[in-house]
C-alpha cells in the first residue's frame, strides 16, 4: 500500500481496479489545513488523463506491472507491430493511443521495454538515447548565430528535430527520446 505523499512522477498504482500513473505531483499544505497532494494522473488503460486530491487518510495499492523486452518490427496505418524478443513468430500489433509520442522515435529492430498490466501491453518506454540519420536539412545560413543557431531537420523516421547550424544531411546524431531533443553528433557525413 500507498500512502498519499510516495505517489511521486512515475509511480503506478491501482484506483477503482484500473492502473494509473501519476504524471504531475504537487504538495500543498494551507493554513489550519490538513495538507493534499495535487496529482495529474493518466488512466493507463483508457489513455484518459484527470486531476485528483490526494488526502492523508487515504492509501493507494500499488499495480502489479510486469516488464518485457520487445522489438519493434514496423508501423502500418496507425498500427505498431512488435515480436517478443526472443520469440520473433509472436508477433502483435498496439494502438498508436498505446504508443503515444514516442511513437517519432521507433525504428525498426528496436529493442524496447514493455509494460504489462494483466495479459494487456499498457505502456512502452523506449531506450533514452537512440542514433537516427538526418534524411532532410536545410542548409546553414550564416547570420545571427551569437546566442547559437537552430534548424529543423527531419530524422529517418519522419520526425522533426530541431539541430545546431553544423549540422548536415546525412550525419548520425543522437536523439534524447524522453524529451524528443539533439543530444549529440555521433559520425559527420
Amino acid at each position: 500500500m500507498l500512502s498519499y505523499n510516495e505517489l511521486k512522477v512515475g509511480t503506478i498504482f491501482l484506483k477503482d481496479g484500473e492502473p494509473f500513473e501519476v504524471l504531475e505531483y504537487a504538495f500543498i499544505r494551507m493554513q489550519q489545513r490538513k495538507p493534499v497532494a495535487q496529482l495529474k494522473l493518466r488512466n493507463l488503460l483508457s489513455g484518459k488523463t484527470a486531476n485528483y486530491s490526494a488526502h492523508q487518510n487515504e492509501s493507494f495499492e500499488e499495480a502489479e506491472i510486469e516488464r518485457e523486452k520487445i522489438k519493434f518490427l514496423y508501423a502500418n496505418k496507425g498500427e505498431y507491430w512488435f515480436a517478443e524478443q526472443n520469440n520473433p513468430k509472436n508477433r502483435f500489433s498496439l494502438k498508436e493511443e498505446i504508443i503515444g509520442d514516442a511513437g517519432r522515435f521507433l525504428k525498426p529492430n528496436t529493442d524496447i521495454d514493455s509494460y504489462k498490466f494483466g495479459d494487456k501491453i499498457i505502456k512502452i518506454e523506449l531506450p533514452v538515447k537512440i542514433e537516427f540519420k538526418i534524411t532532410e536539412c536545410p542548409p546553414s545560413v550564416k547570420g545571427n548565430t551569437a546566442q547559437g543557431g537552430n534548424k529543423a531537420a527531419t530524422i529517418e523516421t519522419g520526425a522533426k528535430v530541431n539541430v545546431p547550424l553544423f549540422i548536415n544531411e546525412g550525419d548520425v546524431i543522437r536523439i534524447n527520446t524522453l524529451t524528443g531533443e539533439y543530444a549529440e553528433r555521433v559520425e559527420k557525413n
